[in-house]
């Protein structure tokens, strides 16, 4: 990994260093990292002792001399990223295939720690050189801006303006699906030709995308096609999850072979890729702050693959989703004892977390319930649209869906949140009557 930036002192003193959110080595495994200033080696230091518990993933570049005001700077940062141990949803490396994360895989520059001072400005522009051999596909974040061949390699170009969220790269010696529509609206990318007909899992892969652009806004505009790509080194994003695999990229899925084993018309297959397609809306498009990334993150997108469902099929498949959350939920409760939801994070134990991803989406559910679908769906999409490319926690999403509802939510976003168990009238609505489960 190459970055080059320009930079320009716009502020009212000299500074003695800039700091940047570098990729971990745990999570990214970044190694042989260099920084030069205006041509020259610099060292990259860790934080002031008093810093570093706040802002771990932070480094320190500092000016000799220093840097005065309106004076402009060439700063170069490199690195190299190496397959981690626990390859999910941020990077996997493997010897035909690799992706890179648009959150944590690239430098982010910080203010200085001054009162007011503003985040820095990002380009009009910004060019993106992706160099990869030759025979690779690639996606990435921007406007394709050309593509030639040199050597053995190929080396693509994308131009990332200033508006555009941050950049990902997904690329590899992948085969191309057939479409069904010309222009295509889902495109399969596997490292061997698909042995199935796609047809039918595209079919409705391109529905359950409809579904959400409708009820929760379009994504990034130059998203036109629909990938599902295949990555050999992927693993669940669930710590203690093994086996199949979907994590989302913006623009597509990645799954791992045991996933694409499935087979594209499985039941199974197709959950997980709509699960995974919704947290491009609840992850990348606006993702969710560290003590919701449970009840939000995986909440919202449990809840996205009910209303794609009830697309589909009507009440009767939003009532059996409903009904396989309350028996999940009532199978966990059997283990543990219950965390309430709120306070419920990744790092809690497997069976406290067991129950409350059974019961987030069903918080959403109670929602709909009290408000009505439509004004519910649509305080979720001006949340997104509010927050693109910004973190979002329980208040905020309560304050987008009291606006749009026009409700006081406080008591059931206190009774689901932070209260445990069902209430009572939910499960009265949803009692199972004479019915029949595989």
């Amino acid at each position: 990994m190459r970055v080059n930036f320009t930079l320009q002192n716009i502020g009212n003193s000299e500074l003695q260093f800039v700091d940047a959110i570098f990729p971990t080595e745990k999570k990214f495994g970044r190694k042989n990292l260099r920084a030069t200033v205006d041509g020259h080696d610099t060292p990259v230091a860790e934080l002031p002792q008093e810093y570093q518990a706040d802002s771990p993933n932070i480094l320190r570049i500092p000016f000799n001399p220093s840097w005065t005001q309106k004076q402009k700077r060439e700063l170069v940062i490199e690195y190299a990223l190496s397959s981690p141990d626990d390859s999910g949803a941020r990077i996997t490396i493997g010897e035909n295939d690799f992706h890179v994360g648009s959150r944590g895989g690239f430098p982010a520059l910080q203010p200085p720690r001054h009162v007011m001072s503003p985040l820095p400005k990002r380009p009009d522009k910004t060019q993106v050189t992706i160099r990869v051999p030759d025979g690779f596909l690639v996606l990435s974040r921007g406007t394709p801006a050309g593509r030639k061949q040199t050597g053995g390699e190929a080396v693509y170009r994308y131009l990332l303006r200033k508006d555009d969220l941050a950049q990902f790269v997904v690329a590899g010696r992948y085969s191309e699906s057939s479409a069904i529509h010309k222009p295509a609206s889902v495109s399969f990318w596997t490292l061997e030709p698909l042995r199935e007909d796609p047809a039918q899992a595209e079919g409705r892969l391109a529905a359950a995308w409809n579904t959400l652009q409708t009820a929760f806004g379009a994504p990034d505009k130059n998203i036109r096609v629909l990938h599902i790509v295949e990555s050999t080194g992927l693993r669940a994003h669930l710590v203690g999850e093994e086996g199949a695999a979907a994590a989302p990229f913006p623009g597509g899925v990645l799954v791992n072979p045991a996933a694409l084993a499935l087979g594209l018309h499985s039941d199974a297959f197709l959950e997980k890729i709509t699960h995974a397609m919704a947290h491009i809306w609840f992850g990348d498009e606006m993702y969710p702050t560290a003590d919701s990334a449970l009840g939000l993150g995986e909440g919202l997108a449990d809840y996205a693959t009910i209303v794609v469902d009830e697309a589909a099929g009507g009440e009767g498949s939003r009532r059996k989703d409903i009904h396989k959350f309350l028996r999940e939920y009532d199978a966990a409760r059997k283990e543990t004892a219950e965390k309430p939801l709120g306070v419920t994070g990744f790092s809690t134990m497997p069976a406290e977390r067991r129950i409350a991803l059974a019961k987030a989406p069903l918080f959403f559910i109670a929602l709909e319930d009290m408000c009505g679908e439509a004004t519910v769906r649509a305080g979720i999409n001006h949340l997104v649209t509010l927050l693109r490319g910004q973190e979002a926690g329980y208040d905020d999403l309560r304050a987008a869906l009291e606006e749009t509802t026009g409700k006081n939510l406080a008591e059931p976003f206190r009774v689901w949140l932070y209260d445990k168990g069902i209430p009572d009238d939910f499960r009265a609505r949803y009692v199972v009557v004479n019915e029949s489960h595989p």
